[in-house]
């Protein structure tokens, strides 16, 4: 049995902030599982976060309350963690005065987001990050699906199939071709819990074992519909969401560093990179297409 565990990095409304949306499937072997989720364990405890969940988007952002803290890298943990919360309180009375309580709504989801990160710098956080990316580059049964969507392809209209949708097809018949190249292994799906998609994923997923999708007549490998799972108690998804992160910042920014450490993941067929798509339509200042590492390799 194989597991693809998925997540997305950005969002798929076409009027979100960033350009691209992914949606990424981390597969792994059942059999090796236990040993892959002591080793995150590991590297999460070295930063003490044994217990919290890694959010990719959430640990790279700079936090400027805490950079405001004079000697903040030779503080011990504990004390790193009182300066931050002390000043992180005093922002919200101080806004709350100003402007109302309902003012402070923002800043107090943003806080709760990172709350897990508070004691670790900036440069320490990336280099969790960069410590996950480099040990799943480690793991050689494992591969990276993911459909990477130019929401400015579109010209602001919607297409007919919405971006969440095309991506989800897409990696599970990515997935299941691979499936079938592996033998007839079984595998299974499980999602992180998102509430405005898990139905429609679950009836997509019920039509797909009816009909196939637009690339498969089959996807009998494939178990049962997705289960979708808490990602703060799943570590996999968890690692999922790094691999999303760091490939929707590639597409959007060809920030390298973390998508680098991962690219040689991706499901090849030979040389011939297959487990990844980017789908756009916008032409190089040159006039060529798209020339990014994915579309190049594709």
């Amino acid at each position: 049995m194989r597991f693809c565990y998925l997540d997305e990095s950005g969002t798929a409304e076409l009027s979100g902030p960033e350009s691209h949306f992914v949606l990424l499937g981390l597969s792994i072997p059942g059999t090796t599982w236990k040993i892959k989720d002591q080793e995150v364990t590991l590297i999460k405890r070295r930063y003490g976060l044994e217990r919290a969940e890694v959010h990719a988007g959430w640990l790279a952002r700079r936090y400027v309350e805490q950079e405001r803290i004079a000697d903040f890298e030779n503080l011990s943990t504990a004390d790193r963690r009182k300066e931050v919360q002390t000043r992180r309180e005093a922002i919200l009375l101080r806004k709350a005065a100003l402007r109302g309580p309902a003012s402070v709504q923002g800043d107090r989801k943003n806080f709760a987001k990172t709350a897990a990160y508070i004691h670790l710098t900036l440069t320490e956080r990336r280099q969790l990050l960069r410590d996950l990316a480099d040990k799943i580059d480690s793991w050689d049964d494992c591969r990276l699906f993911a459909e990477c969507i130019d929401k400015t392809t579109f010209g602001g209209r919607p297409p007919r199939v919405p971006p969440y949708e095309e991506a989800f097809e897409q990696v599970v018949s990515r997935f299941h071709r691979f499936l079938e190249v592996c033998g007839g292994e079984n595998g299974l799906l499980l999602q992180d819990q998102n509430q405005t998609v898990m139905r429609r994923l679950t009836e997509m997923m019920r039509a797909f074992h009816e009909r196939g999708t637009r690339w498969t007549s089959q996807i009998g490998l494939i178990v049962e519909t997705p289960l979708f799972v808490s990602s703060d108690l799943t570590s996999m998804v968890q690692m999922a969401d790094v691999c999303a992160y760091a490939t929707r910042r590639f597409c959007d920014y060809r920030e390298t560093d973390l998508f680098d450490r991962i690219f040689s993941r991706f499901n090849r067929v030979g040389t011939r990179l297959v487990g990844v798509r980017h789908y756009t339509n916008r032409s190089e200042a040159s006039g060529r297409w798209c020339s990014c590492r994915i579309c190049a390799e594709h």
